[in-house]
């Protein structure tokens, strides 16, 4: 039934895979200011399109629905493969930033990486290229597109499980993830009580706990995490590239007339 099943699931994946025809890019920004605005290292969230973009964004409550991690090289040409992501169709790929010419997008960039992490992270993405798309939960992801069912928000997470734990399986936003836990990044960590005994078990103490001595975070497991947790991460700083590249309101010229 394996062969029959991944047939029907990549038959499944093409149809979610289609755009929507009715959609609008906000973001006045160009490829170029991104391109030069993106380091390695840094998140690129995606507002997409797709079928199944509308119910990763339905079931997460957020407009981002896909995630992709700079690798670099950066420079100027949005046209350079700078970015890994897990696509549905192509499994783990490089892709140039022209893919999402089209789409609303947010920068969300670590902070404080050393060389070394850098290095570290973006070699454990680089290790996982051509592995495949989880597709485990594509058909339940099918079901939110016939009919959106009437869940309270903080049900909505526990509906999709992002991946089935397959080494050689990913989706976008677990992948970048547990590259992140690679390097012991944190982005939605619990928190919990310091227990001294726990704590002298893993070879802690009170001395490493950097907020709060009663106080100690727990790693999430890395396919509980969706787009949207990296825009809400207290981690990572979201990076504009209009801010960037020194924007002044007073250089704008408006049009006359009433607002349309």
């Amino acid at each position: 039934m394996l062969p029959i099943t991944r047939a029907v699931g990549r038959r499944l994946a093409l149809y979610l895979n289609k755009p929507l025809q009715v959609y609008e890019r906000h973001d006045p920004a160009s490829l170029h200011k991104f391109m030069q605005t993106l380091e390695p290292g840094d998140i690129l969230l995606v507002d997409g399109n797709s079928k199944i973009s509308t119910a990763i964004k339905y079931l997460t409550q957020s407009t981002w629905s896909h995630a992709c991690l700079c690798v670099g090289p950066v420079g100027t040409d949005p046209d350079v493969p700078t970015l890994i992501e897990a696509d549905l169709i192509e499994g783990v790929i490089r892709v140039p930033l022209s893919k999402f010419n089209d789409f609303n997008l947010r920068i969300c960039r670590p902070v404080g990486l050393g060389e070394a992490e850098r290095k570290a992270l973006i070699a454990f993405t680089e290790d996982r290229l051509g592995h495949r798309y989880d597709l485990k939960n594509v058909f339940d992801l099918m079901r939110y597109l016939i009919q959106n069912p009437a869940v309270p928000p903080r049900y909505r997470r526990k509906l999709i499980t992002l991946g089935s734990g397959e080494p050689t399986r990913a989706i976008c936003s677990t992948l970048i993830a547990q590259a992140f836990q690679s390097i012991a990044y944190p982005i939605l960590p619990r928190k919990a009580k310091f227990d001294p005994g726990v704590a002298a078990a893993d070879g802690l103490s009170a001395e490493v706990i950097a907020d709060d001595a009663d106080i100690v975070y727990q790693q999430r497991h890395f396919t509980h995490y969706v787009p949207r947790d990296f825009d809400l991460s207290p981690y990572f700083r979201v990076v504009k590239p209009t801010l960037e590249m020194g924007f002044d309101y007073h250089s704008i010229v408006w049009q006359s007339g009433p607002p349309t």
